[in-house]
């Protein structure tokens, strides 16, 4: 009878540590399944992220140049080059971006003509001003 109990002891505990390594397991493979989820999703956002944040630095761009760059570059007055003249803006592209950037940001007077330091308006910040370089480039290719 002893035997028969300890065989009855043994064969429930068995069963019960293999119940316990499935659920362990099963816990484990929910986990790495929940973890996969979130970093597929994670990367998914971040990249509708990168979509939606070319087009609003565009927007961005668009704005500033709209409400400061145009009184001259529209034109061309004090011998700034008009958006959109690919003569005009072919040397100038030339240079590279960090050097227009840098020009509009700090201010240049060139031969034919001056840039005033932010075009006028020190209130806007050095991103804004390289967004609207960014903008006017992208029109003048």
């Amino acid at each position: 009878m002893a035997g028969f109990l300890m065989l009855t002891l043994l064969s429930l505990d068995f069963l019960h540590n293999r119940h316990t390594t499935n659920y362990q397991q099963s816990l484990i493979l929910a986990r790495e399944d929940a973890m996969s989820r979130f970093v597929s999703a994670a990367f998914c956002a971040l990249f509708m992220m990168s979509f939606s944040l070319t087009d609003v630095n565009a927007a961005t761009g668009k704005a500033v140049y709209d409400a400061n760059c145009t009184a001259c570059h529209k034109d061309g007055i004090m011998g700034a080059p008009k958006t959109g003249n690919k003569p005009a803006w072919v040397p100038r592209i030339a240079q590279g971006m960090t050097v227009l950037v840098d020009k509009s940001i700090k201010g240049y007077q060139g031969k034919k003509g001056m840039m005033p330091a932010k075009g006028g308006n020190t209130k806007l910040s050095n991103a804004d001003v390289k967004l609207a370089v960014e903008y006017m480039v992208s029109l003048s290719k």
